[in-house]
């Protein structure tokens, strides 16, 4: 198999030495490099990596990306046999391997990572906390009148409380470039229309935020076999300052 994941990154770091992997400056357009191939060549939307974050290497990799499957790490968070304990060289012991891969992908279309569970409110509850609900009304508007067989799912995933989040995925190449031809038409027509309406200097990210909500909504309509895997992290998370964060947006606003 010809796998390629890309390993998105912005600073120079630790990545595994293993073939499938394959680490990516993003955002490299204009900023100085630090020795990876960049998502600044070919068809590229690398100028926009503050809204789009890592999906500028998605984009690139959709355009000019040869493989035979397709998938997203980041520097810091990996497909793996998860641990919350052990230290960091431990950790990365527990990444995925090529031959993980090849296991997995026998029995699934799609490698996910594991779901996120908001216990106490929706996804759609969740990202209006976090964001903003206009993000959503927006976004489902032009679902409904692009993508109306897409309605269905996108309201099933916003009034449940798990997610699959991060934009981490490994998929064919062939379905991996027919999601991201759909998010991407989705996502620039909603740059547009805030760009028409004067809404151009809120978009730090937005659009990476927008996309982990769309990928179940994808994966539901097109029916296809999913697996999950663990999320390794190779720096430490001060859980119960994130918890209290949500908590905190959750019960006094943002």
């Amino acid at each position: 198999m010809n796998i390629k994941i890309l390993v998105a990154a912005h600073k120079k770091y630790w990545f595994p030495d293993d073939d499938v992997y394959m680490p990516l400056h993003v955002g490299k357009k204009g900023k100085e490099s630090f020795g990876l191939p960049g998502d600044d060549t070919g068809d590229n939307i690398s100028e926009k990596n503050i809204y789009y974050s890592e999906l500028t290497g998605l984009y690139w990799a959709w355009k000019n990306l040869k493989c035979d499957y397709l998938g997203l790490c980041h520097y810091r968070r990996y497909f793996g046999h998860k641990s919350f304990f052990g230290d960091i060289e431990k950790r990365k012991t527990q990444i995925l391997k090529r031959e993980d891969y090849e296991r997995l992908l026998q029995n699934a279309d799609v490698i996910l990572p594991k779901i996120r569970n908001y216990y106490i409110e929706t996804v759609r509850d969740q990202y209006i906390h976090a964001h903003s609900e206009r993000d959503l009304a927006e976004t489902r508007r032009i679902i409904e009148e692009i993508y109306p067989e897409f309605l269905p799912a996108f309201d099933k995933v916003m009034a449940r409380k798990k997610v699959h989040i991060l934009n981490m995925f490994v998929m064919p190449k062939n379905l991996a470039d027919e999601y991201l031809a759909w998010l991407f038409d989705i996502l620039f027509r909603y740059e547009n229309w805030m760009d028409e309406n004067g809404l151009k200097d809120e978009k730090f990210r937005l659009y990476g935020f927008i996309s982990e909500r769309l990928l179940d909504v994808w994966i539901e309509t097109k029916k296809l076999r999913t697996v999950e895997a663990d999320v390794v992290m190779l720096e430490k998370v001060n859980w119960i300052k994130k918890g209290g964060a949500f908590l905190k947006r959750k019960f006094f606003g943002k």
